[in-house]
């Protein structure tokens, strides 16, 4: 990787996935490969954040509740509720059982259908129920199951712009992104973030990496039908990865049984 990339993909990484207000920079294919390597980075820089505020919330006496949804509440401001507005404009076009440009126009319509507002109650109810109940664990518990779940739904963008994934659409965020990670890399990133997820459950550290590769495999499922059904990825469809593997590796972080 020619080392000027990588700065430029760092900045696109954080710039798509955060509010950070960085400049952009250049802006191509190579450097879109760089920055969609780098999205679970991103992702672990925001649990980080979103961690310290649930944490915070918790000690300033916040009931659980309140803490769980001021934290959600974050993690929509610090991403301008992109991911959200992708899982709805999704949900709403595979809810049509329209496929190819038609469900494609049903995305691009700035109004949100029943089945868009379904999936996003759905999604972030069951993300504050999650994150309401992690403050009764221990701190580092706690920050490792925030920052696996964040870097994990990111992760799960970094396989949807895997080589072989077409875009949908000739332009927009899927045609830059589209095809453009090499498997090495995303293994390493895989392995990376299991690795992480280790923590996140006292006293049993293989649950992390398992709820990891599963909640992965949820994402690739999906992938593959909205593949099918709009012809390839789009932005909106990469914002839905996010938010149901975020929401996936949150329920199964929290299940101790």
């Amino acid at each position: 990787m020619p080392e000027h990339r990588f700065p430029a993909g760092a900045r696109l990484a954080l710039t798509t996935f955060t509010t950070l207000p960085l400049r952009t920079g250049r802006v191509d294919r190579e450097t879109a490969a760089v920055a969609m390597i780098l999205a679970p980075a991103a992702g672990a820089l925001l649990g980080a954040a979103l961690a310290a505020i649930l944490l915070g919330a918790t000690a300033a006496g916040a009931p659980a509740l309140v803490a769980g949804a001021v934290t959600v509440a974050a993690g929509a401001l610090f991403t301008r509720g992109l991911h959200l507005d992708g899982l709805a404009d999704t949900v709403d076009a595979l809810g049509s059982y329209r496929s190819g440009p038609a469900a494609l126009e049903i995305m691009k319509k700035p109004d949100v259908g029943p089945f868009g507002v379904a999936a996003l109650v759905l999604v972030l109810l069951l993300q504050v129920g999650v994150l309401a109940a992690l403050p009764e664990r221990s701190w580092p518990a706690l920050l490792a199951s925030v920052v696996t779940a964040s870097a994990a739904g990111r992760l799960a963008v970094s396989w949807a712009c895997r080589r072989g994934v077409p875009a949908a659409r000739p332009e927009g965020l899927g045609a830059l992104v589209a095809g453009t990670v090499a498997r090495l890399p995303l293994a390493v990133a895989t392995v990376a973030v299991a690795g992480v997820a280790v923590a996140a459950v006292p006293g049993r550290p293989w649950q992390g990496p398992v709820v990891v590769c599963l909640a992965l495999a949820g994402g690739l499922v999906l992938l593959r039908h909205t593949v099918r059904r709009f012809g390839g990825i789009t932005g909106d469809v990469l914002g839905a990865q996010v938010e149901v593997v975020t929401t996936l590796v949150y329920l199964g972080l929290v299940l101790t049984g």
